[in-house]
């Protein structure tokens, strides 16, 4: 998530392991990989990946990942394919992915149409 746009850059749906940091690493455009500095858990997953430059491990004490976190929340209220007592849970991966995908395209442009000019 960009700091100040507070716009979702990439997503990768998986879990914490090496591999899956890697391929989120992968997703973020090169603009971002080259000059950004990303905060993080203290997961070990990240420091490998991460170029230890722009890497800073953060505990929720420091409140860096409060942006992140309530978008975790408004993804899970909002759709409803990833709660499994709905009725419109899913089991197919590839029908949750794009549920996130749909999501995060209308959240970005929302965002995007209230940032000031």
């Amino acid at each position: 998530m960009d700091a100040n746009t507070r716009q979702v850059i990439a997503f990768h749906v998986g879990d914490r392991s090496g591999q899956s940091a890697a391929a989120l690493w992968e997703k973020i455009p090169a603009v971002y990989q080259q000059h950004a500095v990303f905060y993080t858990d203290h997961h070990a997953s990240y420091l490998d990946v991460i170029p230890s430059a722009q890497h800073r491990a953060i505990s929720k004490l420091a409140r860096m990942t409060n942006h992140v976190e309530w978008f975790n929340c408004t993804l899970r209220q909002r759709v409803s394919r990833l709660v499994r007592s709905t009725l419109s849970f899913s089991k197919n991966l590839a029908n949750h992915i794009g549920a996130i995908k749909y999501f995060i395209c209308h959240y970005n442009l929302t965002k995007c149409a209230a940032l000031p000019e």
